[in-house]
């Protein structure tokens, strides 16, 4: 790790003829740089976060086991196309009977191949006739040697496994160059008000907007244990659901149809919930 980073200096014109005891000393001849313009802010803060990745734990940088977005094996490949395309996910794992059982992950392009060269596919095979292998990580495993790990073996995800054996999330190659490169925006982050209202029946929510505001806004009381544990409207699908909401999820809430709009960032997390007033019953009184 160090000698890359000595190699980085280098590239911007700076050669250093001094042998280093330690990290310590190169973090402090990087700041010298830094505080006389030798190097920009951005790039001694890109050098810092290599060094980092030694001192950082797979466990401080996955998606917990909350926020995966996983498929059954059982699941047709036609099933498995359209939570690929309605997540934004190019990868999936997939599951035999929950999530301390992953089997292998998916890939959208497998899955789409077999559906183009055979048609009848679609509908016939499982998700699970077509997987690659899954890897399986510690959680207490550095970033820098799973990165090393994953350049040497060409695999982009890994499951993090917990101390006893059970699937404590998942980590990509992404999510570690994003600690050396900072958070990578998607085109489509902009920042969303909280509550736009559209008609009198109909709102345009932030998936983070506080569960008590939300009921607030909208007079409405939540159902006993409804809100028990969560603090957002999104969380509040997740529960519902018993999984990661994506694009098309709904529940309803106190006469109130909440579905998940489109995702946004790397990771394609739910953005905005479209809140619409549940339709009056036939004797004329809206539901419950």
């Amino acid at each position: 790790m160090l000698v890359k980073v000595l190699r980085k200096l280098k590239r911007y014109g700076i050669t250093l003829p001094i042998i280093f005891n330690d990290e310590s000393d190169l973090r402090k001849l990087m700041d010298n740089a830094g505080d006389r313009g030798i190097i920009a802010d951005s790039q001694r803060e890109m050098m810092q976060s290599v060094l980092d990745l030694g001192d950082t734990l797979v466990r401080e940088l996955m998606v917990p086991r909350t926020d995966i977005v996983w498929i059954e094996g059982n699941r047709t490949l036609r099933q498995g196309l359209s939570l690929a395309l309605r997540s934004g996910f190019t990868r999936i794992p997939v599951i035999a009977e929950n999530l301390d059982e992953v089997i292998g992950i998916a890939y959208v392009k497998d899955l789409a191949r077999r559906v183009h060269e055979h048609h009848d596919s679609e509908q016939s095979e499982s998700v699970a006739e077509h997987l690659r292998p899954a890897s399986f990580i510690p959680e207490n495993k550095t970033a820098a040697d799973l990165l090393k790990e994953m350049q040497r073996n060409q695999t982009h995800m890994a499951i993090v496994i917990d101390e006893y054996g059970g699937t404590a999330g998942l980590i990509t190659i992404e999510d570690i160059l994003e600690e050396i490169v900072g958070e990578i925006a998607d085109e489509y982050d902009d920042e969303t008000d909280e509550i736009e209202w559209l008609s009198d029946t109909q709102a345009r929510l932030s998936a983070r907007l506080n569960i008590d505001d939300f009921a607030a806004a909208f007079k409405i009381e939540l159902e006993d244990g409804a809100s028990e544990d969560v603090d957002s409207v999104g969380g509040l699908l997740a529960k519902q659901l018993g999984r990661v909401p994506i694009p098309g999820s709904e529940i309803t809430v106190a006469g109130w149809q909440l579905v998940a709009e489109r995702p946004v960032g790397r990771r394609h997390r739910i953005a905005t919930v479209l809140a619409t007033k549940a339709q009056p019953t036939l004797d004329g009184e809206s539901p419950k």
